[in-house]
């Protein structure tokens, strides 16, 4: 994304915003350092910045924590590796980009590690990017699809899941090699994990709780 004018007037941004709107870094950094109230999502590409304003509702914590809770489950029941998640916390590539996806997650002993002193979010000129990231998607799907997904894949995410809530779905994407995603039907971060299984996953959400639906997807990976 490009933009030939800068924002006049960073006040503006301290409503809801549901669109991309011109910007400079300064203006990216200045929201970041503003106390607020209520979690503040920033996204920030090629000089328009996105801000997600508002406390998560029951949904979207509920399904946040439902793949926090798989990726615990997955990690100690079918790979070997080490892994962190970080779900929203906020990643940038200083003076360029900036993102704080729903899911974060790292696979292997490299993960992003707070030292005293240090700012509270991941530098990726210092850490590398994570394996996979995801947007929780109840009210900005077509974002999720478009923006915010040439954004993972210009930051060179590997994987990109978006949970469409509405549509009760998993669309995961895998970056080639051409800089693009292409959707996948089985994740490589999770080696061989089927997608549609994950969606079925989230239709057993809606019959219960998160962890038994998280448990419903490792009986039926084991059987």
């Amino acid at each position: 994304m490009t933009a030939s004018t800068s924002l006049a007037n960073t006040e503006a941004f301290d409503q809801d915003i549901f669109q991309w709107q011109p910007a400079k870094w300064e203006d990216y950094l200045h929201h970041l350092d503003t106390p607020t109230t209520e979690r503040v999502g920033l996204y920030f590409d090629g000089n328009y910045l996105f801000i997600d304003m508002g406390s998560e509702g029951i949904n979207h914590s509920t399904i946040s924590d439902l793949f926090t809770v798989i990726f615990g489950l997955w990690f100690s029941i079918f790979a070997e590796e080490t892994a962190n998640s970080m779900g929203r916390c906020l990643m940038e590539k200083p003076g360029k980009q900036a993102a704080s996806p729903d899911l974060v997650l790292y696979i292997g002993a490299d993960y992003p590690q707070w030292q005293q002193g240090e700012k509270r979010r991941i530098n990726l000129d210092q850490w590398r990017v994570p394996d996979l990231v995801g947007e929780i998607s109840g009210t900005t799907l077509a974002m999720d699809l478009d923006e915010k997904k040439q954004l993972y894949a210009d930051l060179e995410i590997p994987e990109y899941w978006v949970i469409d809530v509405q549509g009760v779905r998993v669309i995961a994407f895998r970056l080639q090699e051409d800089g693009r995603y292409q959707q996948i039907a089985h994740s490589v971060a999770l080696e061989g994990l089927p997608i549609p299984l994950l969606d079925q996953t989230l239709v057993r959400l809606g019959e219960g709780t998160n962890i038994s639906a998280a448990s419903w997807l490792m009986r039926a990976l084991r059987s």
